[in-house]
């Protein structure tokens, strides 16, 4: 069996059952609308020269960002709620042009919606960060990378999440480009809460989907 490479750590998806249970309708008087789009790579331009080889230790840029995305009923009304980060930090190695290895942790105490008392909640009483600072995502299988240029290709992933202590296995499909500055990767990785031992709130003035997402966008540099 290949040996576990750790991609991305995120435990903001489990962050949904802060969103519903602190404070009541209170926790949601800030929000007054959908949260904005995923971040995801960007076609770059044809002006940028970029270097083919991509073999290297490649360390994650302070402007990486991770969180999660989960859509609930609040008093009947459809609502996006997303959470995020810029606390990402850690490293990814490519060798012989596939995914060699990797280390990236992501700080759970520093994910942040637009509600302190929700944010507050997630971090005590869901995540319980004092005993779970952090979560992972670890490649189980190599991934192959294509030739890597300045239009997003996509790369299937293989490997294990853990939130709040628990792992289960997970798929996702990564958007990775070529820039300028190096690599950039972005993704979404499905997440059942149940899976995770979370009970989706369901409080009667809200109910949050039984499922989310926990989205990233990397930047990574040699």
């Amino acid at each position: 069996m290949p040996s576990r490479r750790t991609w991305l750590i995120t435990g903001g998806a489990v962050a949904v059952v802060a969103a519903a249970a602190v404070g009541g309708p209170l926790v949601y008087a800030a929000i007054e609308g959908d949260a904005p789009p995923a971040p995801t790579v960007q076609v770059q331009p044809e002006a940028v020269e970029l270097t083919a080889d991509t073999d290297g230790t490649w360390a994650i840029a302070p402007s990486s960002t991770a969180g999660y995305r989960v859509e609930e009923v609040l008093n009947g009304a459809d609502v996006t709620v997303a959470g995020t980060t810029d606390q990402v930090t850690g490293t990814v190695v490519v060798s012989g042009g596939d995914l060699a290895d990797a280390d990236v942790t992501v700080d759970v105490a520093s994910i942040t919606t637009d509600s302190g008392r929700r944010d507050s909640y997630f971090r005590d009483n869901v995540m319980d960060v004092d005993t779970h600072p952090t979560a992972t995502f670890s490649v189980t299988e190599v991934a192959d990378l294509p030739e890597l240029t300045g239009t997003p290709v996509t790369v299937p992933v293989t490997g294990e999440l853990t939130l709040a202590g628990v792992t289960q296995p997970v798929q996702t499909e990564m958007s990775v480009v070529r820039t300028a500055e190096g690599v950039d990767v972005s993704g979404s990785v499905p997440v059942t809460f149940a899976d995770h031992g979370i009970e989706a709130p369901d409080l009667g003035f809200v109910r949050v989907e039984d499922t989310g997402s926990i989205e990233f966008l990397l930047h990574l540099t040699l």
